[in-house]
């Protein structure tokens, strides 16, 4: 046998975490590392928070599981916790953000044929825009490399270029269902909408009666310096999909939608054995108690704006090797002139500071938002001393 135990979908590194300290991940090895990728945006309270942890433990020694075929007393709280913090009327928890985007292209379709229209089923996406990783999120996904292999993609998407509103609109025909779009590329690249691009959606969604749906999944639960980005946008979706940061680190994803976008999603139409299962939702009860107060969203604006002021200051020290800095709160992007992966293995494997790549040449820096002036000093001295020690014959 050749194949690993592990199916071999993804180039593991050699660091192997064992335990996690606050914003550091221990290795095997004992090898501590600054740990600015967090899971992929996802352990926003970093790795030993007491409140998250006490939370699981807790549930986890009363009730982990029960089925949705049961009353949920822990669901209906985190739901009614999410309405009262959101545009939304009711919420669908799922396991992962994939799950929780096509959830949400289903509430999309189902506002239309439920209302009496089957032939509109088709979403307006966006270039270079990750939605997931099952058959329909990479069909919504305009990237080949997500394809490959893959054929024949399900049908229901139509791609435009991400900001072109003149696009979006042409884009619109008889079968149009929606928009679904992220107000802030992740993987595509740190790459944030335009104020007129996303109100333009929503105004085009409310002239034809469609559904403005967003991917929140990296850009939510507090990460960009609001409960969710596109209250910085002075706007509201019709239906939300978030996941990654809504557990602190435990598998969840929710989708959430206004009375009226769930008006097709009745008795039988969805459903998830795990999702909204009992310790899921002790972890997400947990989370929100931490970062829907005012004062900590208000503290992760703050050490964004000294983030990104010293960051705009330090790459102008090395004018061959950076481009420029993008993000909102703390979902920051580094722009390179070079393809990313090197730099983040370099960051990696000799200055012990984890980051996570991105398309568009970017170096996505998505630290717990936890960290304080010791995390910052720590990242700026292991920034700056592996852009000094970088092989520039690396940079094309």
């Amino acid at each position: 046998m050749t194949i690993t135990p592990l199916m071999p979908v993804y180039p593991r590194c050699a660091v192997r975490p064992v335990r996690g300290d606050h914003c550091h991940l221990i290795g095997e090895d004992g090898t501590r590392y600054l740990d600015f990728a967090a899971g992929i945006a996802v352990n926003l309270l970093g790795h030993s928070h007491p409140g998250l942890i006490g939370a699981i433990q807790q549930q986890a020694a009363t009730l982990m599981h029960v089925s949705n075929l049961y009353g949920s007393p822990q669901g209906e709280r985190l739901a009614q916790r999410l309405v009262d913090l959101t545009f939304a009327d009711t919420v669908f928890f799922t396991n992962s953000g994939a799950e929780a985007v096509e959830c949400a292209i289903k509430t999309a379709r189902a506002y239309h044929q439920h209302g009496g229209d089957p032939n509109r089923f088709e979403l307006i996406t966006f270039n270079n825009a990750f939605h997931g990783r099952t058959m329909a999120t990479i069909s919504a996904s305009d990237q080949a490399k997500m394809h490959s292999g893959f054929a024949p993609l399900l049908p229901g998407f139509r791609y435009v270029e991400f900001g072109d509103l003149q696009a979006a609109a042409a884009a619109i025909g008889p079968q149009t269902a929606g928009f679904l779009v992220e107000p802030m590329q992740g993987e595509g690249g740190i790459r944030l909408a335009s104020q007129p691009f996303l109100q333009g959606l929503r105004e085009l969604a409310d002239e034809h009666d469609l559904m403005l749906v967003l991917d929140e999944v990296q850009t939510g639960v507090a990460r960009t310096g609001t409960m969710y980005l596109h209250e910085q946008f002075g706007l509201q979706p019709d239906i939300l999909a978030t996941a990654k940061g809504i557990g602190g680190g435990f598998p969840l994803g929710a989708c959430l939608a206004t009375e009226k976008a769930a008006r097709g999603m009745t008795f039988g139409t969805h459903g998830s054995t795990y999702g909204g299962n009992p310790l899921a939702m002790a972890a997400g009860n947990a989370v929100l108690d931490v970062v829907s107060d005012p004062v900590f969203l208000e503290h992760v604006r703050t050490l964004s704006d000294r983030l990104k002021t010293r960051l705009n200051q330090f790459i102008g020290n090395y004018p061959d090797l950076f481009e420029e800095v993008r993000g909102r709160g703390l979902m920051l992007g580094l722009r390179l002139r070079t393809e990313p992966r090197a730099f983040m293995q370099h960051l990696r494997d000799h200055h012990q500071l984890l980051t996570v790549a991105a398309g568009d040449n970017t170096l996505r820096l998505l630290p717990p938002l936890v960290i304080g002036d010791a995390e910052i000093e720590e990242f700026f001295a292991k920034l700056s001393a592996g852009a000094a020690s970088f092989p520039m014959s690396q940079v094309a």
